[in-house]
């Protein structure tokens, strides 16, 4: 199973594809905490927040990783729908047979991936934050501890939806198709159903990844404690593995 996942983590280093959806997640990562950060109290302005001397303005800051978290997911879908899209997927089942083995080893390079995401992402906001809060003269609202939990929840977030993009690429096979499918189910989807039902929301994958990174809910629900977030996260990554592995990798590769 190393060695497995060892090959799965060499195949990732040597595409471009990966890095190119990492400085994507960077670059709208910067440009949202930026514009959040420049535009923190200013009153009723589009993208106005609370000021930076307020917990709230501060952790609204602190906590702009959400489009890193979406595009670690998609980057776990192309982990999994990369081999069907390039047909090399023959090769690496022949290479081994077990294929619920390739499953996991790619949830794994995935997640690895998916955790650099969230690095990168929190490392840049929490830079920004810093930067304005530091520029403009206001006292640090919030503590080292915190602004660390707020860093290390965008990383598992990534990571653990990394691991449900491959299960979610998976079962669906088509790259073009599991992408818009994780798309709408992050950006519609579960607004929809956030917004009609505030009492699901902290059970909705995408959106417990995000609180896990500090962000709050609408309509003032109380988000799932972090280890229950995580909890639900891996139960969504491997139940969704476990249909796949009963179901789509079973199926023929040609």
């Amino acid at each position: 199973m190393i060695r497995l996942i060892r090959v799965e983590l060499l195949k990732l280093r040597t595409i471009r594809l990966p890095f190119g959806l990492l400085a994507a997640a960077a670059g709208l990562t910067a440009l949202v905490t930026v514009l959040k950060a420049s535009r923190a109290g200013s009153g009723g302005r589009r993208m106005s927040i609370a000021p930076l001397y307020t917990v709230h303005g501060l952790t609204s800051v602190l906590t702009s990783t959400d489009f890193a978290m979406i595009m670690a997911l998609v980057f776990g879908v192309i982990v999994s729908t990369g081999e069907f899209r390039h047909s090399t997927a023959t090769t690496t089942y022949l290479g081994t047979p077990n294929r619920v083995q390739v499953l996991v080893a790619k949830a794994v390079a995935a997640a690895v991936g998916g955790a650099l995401f969230g690095a990168v992402a929190a490392a840049i906001t929490t830079g920004v934050a810093l930067i304005f809060v530091s520029s403009k003269g206001y006292p640090l609202v919030l503590g080292g501890a915190t602004i660390a939990r707020y860093a290390l929840g965008a990383v598992l977030g990534s990571a653990l939806l990394a691991a449900v993009g491959v299960a979610v690429g998976s079962l669906i096979r088509s790259q073009v198709v599991a992408i818009v499918t994780v798309f709408a189910w992050g950006f519609i989807v579960e607004q929809v159903i956030g917004g009609l039902y505030n009492a699901a929301q902290p059970y909705l994958p995408y959106t417990a990844a995000r609180t896990l990174a500090g962000a709050t809910l609408d309509g003032g629900t109380a988000p799932l404690p972090f280890l229950a977030a995580t909890a639900l996260l891996v139960a969504v990554a491997v139940l969704a593995s476990v249909v796949a592995a009963a179901t789509t990798v079973r199926q023929d590769v040609a």
